[in-house]
């Protein structure tokens, strides 16, 4: 890598750690919440970038992953005194081992058969949920304890709750790009630009794909303990099936090939979710149009409509926007290195 690209982002991740923490002084105790939410999102987009941005593996599945870590903090705080913020960690490693776990039969297929399977897995696992009731409070679910400030700093839970999602948010953005820039995320390129070129380079097919899954489940696992932790309450309707497929909304968004437009990405999605109203209530200033947002189904026609228009705008996401808008920068930085 050139010098100047790795300075050149460098700078960029001190920036954005720098917004990070001004932001909370800016905006009210609800909206620090509601970019905690970003930031968990984000989280979750960051191990889907790995395993179908890089990897080339199509997943639907991921909501699963999210659940699984959201269930763990929930099962270890709940029925075991483990303190929510030490389950985080646990949570992604046992995603993380289930990401292996389904990996390894994935390995069989590719592309669209592949993305039923992994979606296959999402709409099975909340049965799972109500069959193992005494371990998982089947319908009824498990309540968790208000977040509360830990490590001597004192602030109101939502915007601790904020710091904490995007403090892990950052760790977890620098370890990525770490991965996708070094000689990991160069192998797991070439084996989805060719898996036989790949093969014939001596690459393992099976390590590569199975490790991709393990450390995207991971990312998914640490995202559903910090949105198990932030709601406070987890049953089979908190990681609903769609949940699934507004990753890879947000995936596609934010850019495959990009992992600071993904913050775009998990924006555009939580408040698409949340705010799919308000949306509509603009809309209705437009000519020619009127629309109730109290009616069943504006908000994922909003949803649907508000992504087309993103798409068609910005066919390669938000990331390959901010690649065409630095290049002049960029290529002179490179030509001088």
């Amino acid at each position: 890598m050139p010098r100047a690209k790795l300075v050149l982002e460098a700078l960029a991740f001190v920036a954005l750690a720098v917004i990070v923490w001004l932001v909370p002084h800016h905006v009210s105790d609800f909206h620090a919440r509601e970019l905690a939410s970003v930031g968990i999102y984000f989280i979750a987009l960051l191990g889907l970038a790995i395993l179908t941005g890089y990897s080339g593996q199509i997943s639907l599945g991921h909501g699963a992953f999210m659940a699984i870590g959201g269930y763990t903090t929930a099962i270890l705080s709940v029925d075991h005194g483990v303190r929510d913020l030490w389950t985080i960690p646990i949570a992604g490693v046992v995603a993380g081992v289930a990401g292996l776990l389904v990996g390894i039969p994935a390995l069989r297929l590719s592309g669209v058969y592949l993305a039923l399977v992994t979606f296959g897995i999402a709409v099975a696992f909340p049965q799972l949920l109500k069959k193992y009731e005494h371990l998982t409070g089947g319908t009824t679910g498990k309540i968790l304890t208000l977040p509360r400030a830990e490590l001597g700093v004192h602030t109101t839970p939502n915007r601790w709750l904020y710091y904490l999602a995007w403090t892990i948010a950052l760790v977890l953005l620098a370890v990525a790009w770490a991965l996708v820039r070094g000689r990991p995320g160069r192998t797991m390129q070439a084996v989805r630009d060719s898996e036989v070129a790949a093969s014939s380079s001596g690459v393992s097919i099976a390590v590569v794909k199975t490790l991709a899954f393990g450390v995207s489940a991971f990312y998914a696992g640490v995202a559903g303990a910090l949105y198990a932790i932030s709601v406070f309450y987890v049953n089979p309707e908190t990681f609903p099936i769609l949940l699934s497929v507004w990753l890879l909304v947000g995936l596609a968004v934010g850019g495959l090939g990009s992992l600071a437009g993904l913050i775009g990405g998990a924006a555009l999605v939580y408040y698409l979710q949340n705010h799919a109203d308000a949306v509509a209530r603009w809309a209705n200033h437009l000519p020619g149009l009127a629309v109730d947002p109290k009616q069943p189904g504006i908000p994922s026609i909003v949803f649907g409509a508000v992504l087309i228009i993103v798409m068609l705008v910005l066919p390669t996401g938000i990331g390959g926007l901010l690649r065409r808008v630095l290049y002049p920068l960029t290529s002179r930085l490179y030509s001088r290195s």
